[in-house]
């Protein structure tokens, strides 16, 4: 919603110390606190003066945007004069009036607002000038907006006079506060040297602790980790041994004989059982699990569960049954993990449940390609205190069963990080006294898994000329929706989950658009566009704002670029970031430093660029993105670049796109007329960069 307040005349020299007063005072009503309403009756008072002392025919009006906070107050200047010959050197600084004075008026109000932009032609000059309100300030209600109409069309009494004195009154604050934050700074940076002193001591204690912990740690992993067949060698001699006694190939036992060697096997296995999970788990944090994944069936892992677990049922009163599995594909995953992860819940759920069942499942879910393994019970269950503490080493919950049931505590600890490594997760489900569910999730195909501490951007797979978007949205299902509905585009996702992520993505790569949610959580979404379009390099980039938030005007009011209610349909948001990056250029060309140039030059004339490196990539690429205008180098590695024009210019989907041709060979009289009789423009290398972008911009105003 868009509020208009009103408007002044901008004449006189009297006119600016009204549009001053009344900009303070409309500030004041809104909620702006003392320095940022003495900020924005400074910009307006500067660009009032230019205003008038340039055109003497201009005026000043007020509008506020939005429906709840934050708000945006959104002040127009215009006047009819002259116009700015050059508005890129004046907002840098670099302007000098006829006697040489520097312009720093017009930068002096841009830094002092939340969005400074300037359209000035002969005849016309219009600067907007936006702030943003906290977040907490009030509602604008109807009696507040009848407030600051009423004190815009009132006469004010003070004079130029009183305004100076005003003025006096603000620098002596501002002074005030200086000299204040000069003396705090002084005895912060005292208390600092002082601390620094302190840190740099223990710094060093815990440098030196650490390199203790490090290498005990080490030692542990190493130890552990090297020492399996020493560990094993005994454990299997006796179990050898045991063997040997209990199959009477020395002759019979007598009864107490045979039970004694009996629980000296049992003790055996318990123990080697127990070394087999220490070893698991030294080698996991030693970083040397290794994964071998292989095609995995399902009915065959539960076939093969079956077989091996059916010994370990006590009687009829348990029943162990394996759901057939329904339109499960094959997974790629190490065989020997899964199952053992599955063996361990499956076990645990047999241990402790003495009457019911024990049930094995699986399902897949295709919208993110994973499959969900689930171990049910009719077990003891776990109480809710006890449900994440049983995924800790060693630890064992005290119940009814525990003096018959057996364990080492290692079993689930293992189990999680093994599902971890394979790209998963585990979980419990339970109800005390009413059973268990315990979930194995992975993903169908095993990759490499990431760093925990990487950021968790997700990024579209595809050809690598494909224009990357940021994806702005901090729910996992949207990532994933914006992934998928990009594929077989001309687009791949960059996800970022919150806006720190966002802005390190803005450094490390700069996107074709942003598609930008503006609830998330705990962020202030508005203000980072503000931002992002208040900033002159990153301004061009087109946002689309994707959100639940009926706020359509004040989106547009803070720079988007577009606005789309969710949900939105795939169809729809690749036509729109059709129309917002509808002067892509794709540059066909494998020398690296001249692509580098290139996308430089294109980048600060706000082009969107594509890249191929070769001939059949940029085909594709011209095929599939359909830009606006192609550059294309002669010389490539795969085909020749006159091929590569004749099957554009044969295509019925590229045949209508300019092409400026680039090359550093001396051209024939003959093959110059050709060339020229299928393409825009043909350019020297030598001659490109200094013509490029004018060229460009006459082939896309054609083709547009």
């Amino acid at each position: 919603m868009s509020v208009h307040i009103g408007r002044l005349p901008l004449c006189r020299e009297v006119d600016v110390v009204t549009a001053r007063q009344k900009a303070r005072q409309i500030a004041g009503v809104l909620g702006f606190d003392n320095r940022d309403q003495a900020r924005i009756a400074t910009a307006v008072s500067e660009i009032a003066r230019n205003a008038v002392r340039y055109a003497r025919d201009g005026n000043v009006e007020f509008d506020v945007e939005g429906e709840r906070a934050p708000l945006v107050l959104i002040i127009h200047v215009h006047d009819r004069g002259p116009g700015i010959p050059d508005v890129a050197a004046v907002l840098q600084g670099r302007y000098r009036s006829g006697g040489g004075v520097s312009g720093l008026g017009i930068p002096g109000a841009q830094r002092l607002m939340d969005q400074f932009d300037i359209a000035s032609q002969p005849s016309r000059t219009v600067v907007v000038m936006k702030k943003l309100l906290d977040a907490g300030a009030p509602p604008l209600a109807p009696a507040g907006i009848a407030r600051l109409r009423a004190m815009l069309a009132a006469r004010d009494a003070s004079g130029p006079i009183e305004e100076l004195q005003q003025q006096q009154r603000e620098l002596l604050i501002a002074l005030a506060d200086a000299r204040d934050r000069q003396e705090e700074l002084a005895e912060l940076n005292r208390e600092l040297e002082d601390t620094n002193r302190g840190v740099v001591a223990l710094y060093a204690e815990l440098d030196e602790k650490a390199d203790h912990l490090r290498r005990a740690d080490e030692m542990k992993s190493r130890f552990l980790s090297n020492m399996s067949h020493e560990f094993r060698t005994p454990l299997n001699s006796i179990h050898a041994l045991t063997g040997l006694l209990l199959d009477h190939v020395d002759g019979p036992l007598s009864d107490e004989q045979e039970r004694q060697v009996a629980l000296i096997r049992k003790a055996t296995d318990d123990l080697s059982n127990l070394v087999e999970d220490l070893l698991d788990l030294a080698r996991i944090e030693a970083g040397k699990l290794e994964i071998h994944p292989t095609e995995l069936r399902v009915d065959e892992l539960f076939s093969a569960l079956r077989g091996m677990l059916r010994p370990l049922l006590l009687g009829e009163a348990v029943v162990l049954r394996f759901e057939q599995p329904a339109d499960v594909p094959a997974l790629w995953a190490d065989e020997a993990k899964v199952s053992q992860i599955l063996r361990n819940f499956i076990s645990n759920a047999l241990k402790f449940t003495e009457r019911g069942y024990v049930e094995v499942r699986a399902s897949f879910r295709a919208i993110d390609n994973t499959v969900s393994f689930c171990v049910e019970d009719t077990g003891i269950g776990i109480a809710q205190e006890d449900q994440e503490r049983i995924f800790e080493e060693f630890i064992q919950i005290r119940g009814p069963m525990q003096k018959r049931v057996k364990g080492t505590g290692l079993g689930l600890p293992l189990c999680r990080r093994l599902a971890h490594a394979l790209g998963g997760d585990v979980r419990v489900e339970s109800v005390f006294g009413q059973g268990s569910r315990f979930y194995l999730s992975m993903p169908l195909r095993y990759a490499e898994v990431p760093e925990a501490c990487a950021p968790p951007p997700t990024t579209g797979s595809g050809a690598s000329w494909r224009m990357p978007v940021l994806v702005v949205e901090d729910e996992r299902e949207m990532q994933l929706f914006y992934d998928k509905a990009l594929e077989g585009t001309a687009y791949r996702a960059i996800g970022a989950f919150t806006l720190q992520q966002a802005s390190a993505a803005l450094v490390l790569e700069r996107p074709a658009a942003i598609i930008l949610d503006i609830l998330l959580k705990g962020e202030d979404a508005w203000r980072w566009l503000a931002e992002l379009k208040g900033n002159a390099d990153l301004r061009a980039i087109p946002v689309l704002v994707v959100t639940s938030v009926a706020e359509e005007r004040k989106a547009f009011a803070l720079g988007a670029d577009d606005f789309m209610p969710k949900p939105v349909a795939r169809a729809r948001l690749v036509e729109r970031l059709d129309a917002a990056t509808r002067l892509r250029v794709l540059v066909i060309e494998d020398d690296e430093t001249t692509r580098y140039a290139v996308r430089k030059l294109l980048r600060a004339a706000d082009f969107p660029i594509i890249e191929a490196s070769n001939g059949e990539d940029g085909l594709r690429a011209a095929e599939a993105a359909r830009p606006h205008s192609i550059v294309l180098d002669l010389g490539l590695p795969d085909i020749d670049g006159f091929d590569v024009l004749d099957r554009l210019k044969a295509s019925p989907a590229t045949c209508r796109i300019p092409v400026i041709l680039s090359t550093a060979r001396d051209l024939s009289d003959a093959e110059r007329r050709r060339l020229e009789a299928q393409a825009f423009a043909v350019l020297s290398k030598r001659d490109m960069m200094a013509s490029i972008v004018p060229t460009i911009r006459a082939a896309s105003a054609g083709a547009t």
